[in-house]
């Protein structure tokens, strides 16, 4: 294997990248990104290392979630904050009722740049390059808001009321939160009276919040890779995990080759078509120490791939002893088109993909560790079915997304009770 370097990517094959036409425009952005203070700490990815080393040895779970794409157009502290807000409710919901310490990554401060399917679209009879996301952004400014929603009081327990928003609130799913809710209350309430000051405990005020995304965009990627001092070690501090597409995980091409020589914690998605072999060159390539915490396979088949699939690729990979944190993404093997035109997946699908993941690892022994989510604090109509019942129909009344369609917060808090129940169930 040839020597790594923070930018030996370049030799290498790469897909799924903008054409620059103005070469020296280019340089001149990539020479000023290099100049700006990393987005993120060497520190902060070590530690989210260590506790997704717990999730791998079966000892929390994973939840990330966040927007498909984040764009300029929709960024606003409202839109952060509600983001924020749903996710520590799931967390509520999974901690609490399902009795299972939870590790928070957003795909959030960075998920900016988009794979897609074909590198033009036709529009009027006019062709033009595929919308690939905004690209260069605000990471900074969301990571800014996020410490201190995570930080500076927002996330404490004592106010897990506030969490709960107004249009989730009339839901069946958004009053069982409110019971739960109700419980932590009355915990916290038996505690101050044990004599322990909760309004003055940081376990209960703070929260560790962690930020990631798809190392798309390698440009980019590259000029936030710092060496860290203490432990002489290069970290892209763009974000502190980052993931490698379905589309872009081939062994021999350019991302592969970036992230192997980061000491990020990474993910890499993988569709119905990974074989054990390339699943085990994975591990080598990306982590040949075997180290816990550090690789997690995120995997997307589809609701019907996924039970024929996932079967025997755990029936390979177990016994080979090699330390993957397996987490689902139940959305992107489950998009569909609707009959209206709208791109949309099926909640029905959604759930069923979820409840097969930890159905087929309980009958091979393994650990389901994580659920990754397209997804977004607001009431919009993207993905049809749920407790709100959302039809085809209704899919133009708030259809927001700058590419795939989300899960809005009550659909997110149902899948939330469903994960909790089948930890219960355990």
């Amino acid at each position: 294997m040839t020597k790594w370097t923070p930018y030996s990517w370049r030799d290498f094959k790469i897909k799924q990248q903008p054409i620059y036409n103005d070469k020296k425009e280019l340089e001149n952005v990539e020479k000023e990104l290099r100049s700006y203070p990393p987005l993120v700490f060497a520190g902060e990815a070590r530690k989210l290392k260590k506790h997704l080393g717990e999730v791998t040895e079966g000892k929390a779970f994973l939840l990330q979630g966040g927007d498909c794409a984040e764009s300029f157009a929709d960024f606003s502290a409202t839109n952060i904050r509600d983001m924020f807000k749903v996710i520590m409710q799931m967390s509520a919901i999974l901690a609490f009722a399902g009795g299972i310490p939870v590790v928070k990554v957003g795909r959030l401060a960075g998920q900016f740049a988009k794979p897609r399917s074909n590198d033009t679209e036709t529009i009027d009879g006019v062709e033009y390059p595929i919308y690939r996301g905004d690209i260069i952004n605000q990471s900074a400014a969301t990571l800014n808001l996020l410490r201190a929603f995570a930080q500076g009081g927002f996330a404490d327990l004592n106010e897990v009321h506030k969490w709960n928003m107004e249009f989730v609130k009339n839901n069946s799913f958004g009053q069982k939160y409110e019971e739960i809710a109700n419980r932590i209350t009355e915990a916290l309430k038996f505690m101050e009276a044990c004599g322990i000051n909760t309004q003055n405990t940081k376990q209960l005020q703070e929260i560790e919040f962690y930020t990631s995304h798809e190392a798309l965009l390698l440009n980019y990627e590259e000029q936030l890779c710092r060496k860290d001092s203490l432990s002489d070690k290069y970290y892209d501090c763009s974000a502190h995990m980052l993931w490698i597409g379905e589309r872009t995980r081939g062994l021999n091409e350019a991302h592969i080759e970036f992230l192997r020589g980061v000491d990020n914690p990474l993910g890499v998605k993988i569709g119905p078509s990974i074989t054990k072999d390339e699943i085990l060159k994975l591990c080598d390539i990306l982590n040949p120490n075997n180290e816990a915490g550090r690789l997690n396979l995120i995997v997307r088949m589809g609701a019907n791939d996924i039970k024929t699939k996932l079967p025997s690729i755990l029936k390979e990979v177990i016994p080979e002893q090699r330390k993957i944190l397996w987490s689902i993404d139940p959305m992107h093997g489950n998009t569909m088109k609707a009959s209206n035109g709208y791109k949309t997946r099926a909640f029905d699908n959604i759930l069923d993909e979820v409840k097969s993941f930890f159905e087929i690892h309980q009958s091979y022994g393994s650990y389901a560790g994580g659920i990754h989510l397209e997804m977004t604090g607001q009431n919009v109509t993207e993905c049809i079915g749920g407790s709100q019942e959302i039809t085809e129909s209704n899919l133009g009344n708030k259809y927001d997304t700058r590419c795939d369609p989300r899960l809005n917060a009550t659909q997110a808090i149902e899948l939330a009770f469903l994960i909790a129940d089948m930890f219960k169930r355990r």
